[in-house]
């Protein structure tokens, strides 16, 4: 009997069949370096590998299981990590020439997490400049000729060609759930704060999101449910109990969710295909599904985003200017220019925009489980100078909801096109349940 090919199963299922010695770490450890080895000098999704350093890793892993300790959430599973996510043992160079060969000589705290729950970290991946919009080598999985998405370009494309079942981003903007969508893998952006981002470069603090790649929700979950909770070096976590994100998406629903279908202000930017898309997944979710207008103001959401990030990149990558501002790309000096012009009062007004509207998205999720609209305009575009717009993930990360993308429909090219899940914040439980239910709703059609 032929040997199953672990790259073509879920993290979760892998997790169970390496909890009974079905095989080892070092097996999936090696097939996923075989992997790689096919896939990547195709794709470009990785910045870094050590595959002597992931072996020793899993052999370490295999050796600790022979001893009948409990398991971690992770044990022996494969995790790929955004080359803006300081590890220990590998360098972190943030997309940019500047900082090549920089070695922080410490784990951020999810990798720390990472680690102690058994995972291997297989390697980095390639992240555009500062996580920003300047593209990295990365192709897209299904066509070579466009774009995987960004920032998070490496970890989306890395999961999609199953070079890794699982893997870790960022977003500021729309930098996993756009990634995501392009590259048709389920993406996770949570509530801003859940979890810490201690050891990652910052682009702005109001903004920055950890998120993760997977192929399943309950994938999804997993990862982020060994990540998640309070560090006290972020400010911006809270000291509450375990969210349960797993254990929360696999239960159903009490009672089937209502969803509202949100096209946001900027409608006319989505792509006839999208258009048709979600008008034929609202029409099959009939009564679960109504649809619902946001007011007005929110069209005032995707400056704000914009005003905190640009001010947030000037204030905390302006240093790089006088480090190789020749290396800079246009995008980057620009970006530091406006964002060096925005005063003090357009940020704290950019600020009140964030709470004005979360006092607006209340009132909706007071009636609805979630909101469901585009992940992006569209398919990814045939154009590897850019890496799309995020003006269907800007006004969710200003807010700092959880969001979460699900490869449900394709384009006229046949490219995957997401369908974005936005919940109330602090509730990623219940949009990852949903999410599932959703998966599982359209599926049976």
């Amino acid at each position: 009997m032929s040997k199953p090919d672990l790259t073509r199963m879920t993290a979760t299922d892998l997790r169970d069949q390496l909890a009974r010695g079905e095989f080892s770490a070092a097996d999936l450890t090696d097939a996923v370096l075989a992997r790689i080895a096919e896939e990547d000098p195709k794709l470009g999704a990785f910045a870094y590998l050590d595959p002597t350093l992931a072996r020793k890793t899993a052999a370490a892993l295999d050796a600790y299981r022979g001893t009948g300790r409990a398991l971690g959430a992770l044990h022996g599973l494969p995790v790929g990590v955004k080359d803006i996510i300081d590890t220990a043992d590998m360098p972190t160079e943030n997309g940019t020439p500047i900082d090549a060969g920089r070695q922080s000589g410490r784990d951020a705290t999810i990798v720390q997490r990472i680690r102690a729950a058994g995972a291997v970290v297989i390697g980095k991946t390639v992240t555009t400049e500062f996580a920003s919009r300047h593209p990295g080598k990365t192709r897209n999985p299904h066509n070579h000729d466009h774009t995987p998405g960004g920032s998070s370009s490496g970890s989306a494309a890395a999961v999609a060609a199953r070079m890794v079942p699982l893997a870790v981003g960022t977003q500021t903007a729309g930098s996993v759930i756009r990634p995501a969508s392009f590259c048709g893998v389920v993406g996770f952006k949570p509530t801003h704060g859940l979890i810490p981002r201690t050891g990652i470069l910052r682009q702005e603090r109001t903004l920055d999101t950890v998120g993760v790649f997977a192929h399943t929700v309950t994938d999804a979950a997993l990862l982020a449910d060994a990540i998640a909770g309070h560090d006290l070096l972020d400010p911006d976590t809270r000291l509450l109990p375990p969210p349960r994100l797993l254990e929360t998406a696999l239960s159903e629903p009490p009672v089937t969710p209502a969803l509202a279908f949100v096209k946001t202000p900027f409608w006319d930017q989505a792509a006839d295909g999208t258009r048709e898309g979600f008008a034929e997944l609202v029409e099959a979710l009939a009564d679960t599904c109504t649809e619902v207008a946001l007011p007005e103001i929110f069209s005032e959401g995707a400056q704000a985003q914009r005003t905190l990030m640009t001010a947030g990149f000037a204030r905390n990558l302006g240093r790089y200017c006088d480090r190789g501002m020749d290396k800079l790309s246009d995008h980057a000096r620009e970006m530091i220019e406006e964002g060096r012009k925005v005063s003090a009062i357009d940020y704290l007004e950019a600020l009140d925009w964030r709470e004005a509207l979360n006092n607006g998205l209340e009132q909706l999720f007071d009636r609805y489980d979630a909101i469901v609209t585009p992940a992006a305009p569209g398919e990814a575009p045939r154009d590897l100078s850019t890496t799309g717009d995020p003006v269907f993930n800007a006004l969710w990360t200003l807010c700092g909801v959880p969001a979460v993308t699900l490869p449900l429909l394709a384009g006229p090219h046949g490219l995957p096109v997401g369908v974005q899940l936005v919940g109330r914040r602090g509730e990623d439980a219940r949009l990852l349940r949903t999410a599932r239910w959703l998966v599982k709703t359209v599926e049976a059609e």
